[in-house]
């Protein structure tokens, strides 16, 4: 078998390219087609807004930068809060709240005791930091 003679391909013009994208899905309301990215490239800026939950975004960009460059920016910040923010909750851990610091239970004084750990007035409950690791 051998291969076909040139002369009866036709010649192949340039591949057409479909363009970027520069309206999205909003993030917080789920419209879709909602956001629109402006890029401003003298300044150096994208932003981006919802025409119907009103979210807005400012990024830098540079002479490479696209739209669809401005609304990922835009998903990481998001994505970046929110991990922020659910670090911060405390936790479920064995049916018991886990927070940063012990608590105190409330309408309870605290008392130094002669063996340098603390009680608490009324039930003794301890509430030394060796306990809680």
């Amino acid at each position: 078998m051998g291969k076909r003679k040139k002369s009866s391909r036709k010649p192949q013009g340039p591949k057409k390219r479909e363009p970027l994208p520069t309206v999205f899905t909003c993030l917080f309301c789920n419209h879709e087609n909602a956001v629109t990215v402006k890029l401003d490239k003298k300044a150096g800026v994208g932003t981006l807004d919802c025409r119907v939950c009103g979210q807005k975004f400012q990024c830098g960009i540079n002479y490479l930068s696209a739209a669809v460059d401005v609304y990922s920016e835009w998903v990481d910040a998001a994505d970046a809060v929110a991990q922020e923010n659910e670090e911060a909750r405390p936790t479920l851990s064995g049916g018991r709240i886990q927070a940063s610091a012990p608590r105190r239970p409330p309408n309870r004084q605290l008392v130094e005791n002669e063996e340098d750990d603390r009680r608490y007035e009324g039930e003794g409950i301890v509430a030394d930091d060796e306990d809680y690791d």
